[in-house]
């Protein structure tokens, strides 16, 4: 550091705002964060004189101001856009953020012969400005490794591993956006296989932990005794995404997948119901490995104790009681699903069958917002969209709200003849969610 004391705490900036924490600095710069939640760079005449001279930014970007009679000049971003220092932060929160970078980087290397390892980079105008420090050059790749993992100097292929709160589409997306276009060898590079589920990261760790990882290193496992996945549950209100996440998972694996739902299985003579659930069972052990799912399964597996279960009821209960422990060896993943855990045969439920019993909440605004960053990935977007906003209003709702509202918000942006969906388009989709029932519209003559 320099040791020249920049701008005091509360410094009226150009904007109006008062200069507040230090989110970074080196010795000639510093990025800050002001009373109105933006972000706003700092910088020393030496630097900013550099930038000019280089044609990195323009005579009318940054504002000159003073302060103890030294000068600084200052750029004040509109607020949810980010400033951020490639080597100390912050580092980005979602894709936008993400594929706005790589879009830049790639750009701004097609015009300068220069390493960006130092940069400081400007979401809003699509800037690098690099600070021209000592530090060892660094390629763009590692660049992008370094910004997109938070400080790793990592190759592109072991972004996957690294990165995992992008979806690994998307992560290759924004790996084209930045220039590499070889992703083929990215995606191919020992194969990782991670499942990413937007808006629900905590189920999609466990599927992780739980189902992708043995499947994916069953040598190993093999050695400490597990031979499969074990039978799982997901249990929560309506909407609250159960059914969502198992069929993405069941997707990703893409294996045979059978379900075990009223529609197909039930029937009102005796021994039927039991005979349809057992050939389901056998279908799928023959083409192993596979997957059932078990939809609404406390229509099948409820307490036999309670309003006096009839012998086809108890008869069906006990097909299962024999299949289910039976599944893993035969490679068979069974996942199960019920908005009334309480009222399931507590035999089903024991350890042996069904070793992990997962509770599905309603999404949070953290969980809405990861989901609104990937549906909203690759539209044409205006820079007045507030998606935090958005989530807030819609945690707590299911997760096909969200779907709903991007939606239909695309379709008033065409509507309104729009190039981009803004902030109107997704106001009046929102707003058309209905409190009680989102599915009933009214049309009157």
């Amino acid at each position: 550091m320099s040791g020249i004391k920049f701008l005091p705490q509360g410094f009226i900036l150009p904007d109006g705002t008062r200069k507040g924490r230090i989110l970074a600095q080196n010795s000639n710069w510093q990025i800050v964060r002001t009373n109105a939640g933006n972000s706003a760079l700092i910088v020393l005449p030496e630097l900013y004189n550099k930038w000019l001279n280089n044609s990195f930014i323009g005579e009318n970007l940054f504002v000159p101001v003073e302060s103890d009679n030294k000068k600084f000049f200052v750029l004040a971003c509109k607020k949810d856009y980010l400033i951020s220092s490639i080597q100390f932060g912050p580092y980005p929160e979602n894709f936008i953020e993400a594929r706005g970078f790589a879009m830049t980087l790639h750009e701004m290397s097609r015009n300068y012969n220069i390493s960006f390892h130092d940069a400081i980079y400007i979401e809003q105008f699509s800037l690098l400005l690099p600070t021209y420090t000592n530090g060892e050059a660094l390629n763009d790749e590692i660049v992008l490794s370094v910004w997109l993992s938070g400080g790793v100097r990592a190759p592109l292929d072991k972004l996957f591993r690294l990165v995992n709160w992008i979806p690994a589409q998307d992560l290759r997306n924004i790996i084209k956006l930045a220039g590499f276009v070889n992703d083929s060898d990215v995606e191919d590079s020992k194969q990782e296989k991670i499942f990413a589920l937007p808006g629900r990261p905590s189920l999609a760790a466990f599927f992780n932990e739980h189902i992708i990882e043995i499947v994916s290193n069953q040598e190993k496992y093999k050695r400490a005794g597990i031979n499969f996945p074990s039978a799982i549950i997901l249990y929560g209100p309506p909407g609250c995404g159960k059914t969502f996440a198992v069929e993405k998972l069941a997707k990703f694996l893409d294996w045979p997948c059978y379900r075990i739902e009223a529609s197909s299985v039930a029937s009102p003579y005796i021994h039927d119901t039991s005979r349809k659930i057992a050939a389901i069972f056998d279908d799928a052990a023959q083409n192993a490995p596979s997957i059932i799912i078990i939809d609404e399964m406390d229509a099948f597996l409820s307490d036999r104790n309670i309003n006096n279960a009839g012998l086809h009821h108890v008869e069906e209960i006990s097909e299962f009681l024999r299949r289910i422990p039976e599944a893993p060896d035969k490679k068979i993943l069974i996942i199960a699903m019920t908005n009334r855990i309480d009222s399931i045969d507590p035999a089903i439920l024991r350890h042996g069958r069904f070793d992990n019993i997962i509770e599905v909440t309603m999404p949070d605004a953290e969980e809405i917002r990861a989901l609104l960053d990937s549906l909203f990935a690759g539209l044409p977007l205006s820079g007045d969209i507030d998606l935090s906003g958005l989530a807030q209003k819609l945690a707590g709702r299911p997760l096909s709200d969200a779907a709903f509202v991007v939606k239909e918000s695309g379709r008033l942006s065409v509507k309104a003849n729009k190039n981009f969906i803004d902030s109107e388009c997704i106001e009046a989709a929102y707003k058309s969610l209905s409190p009680s029932n989102n599915n009933a519209r009214k049309i009157g003559f």
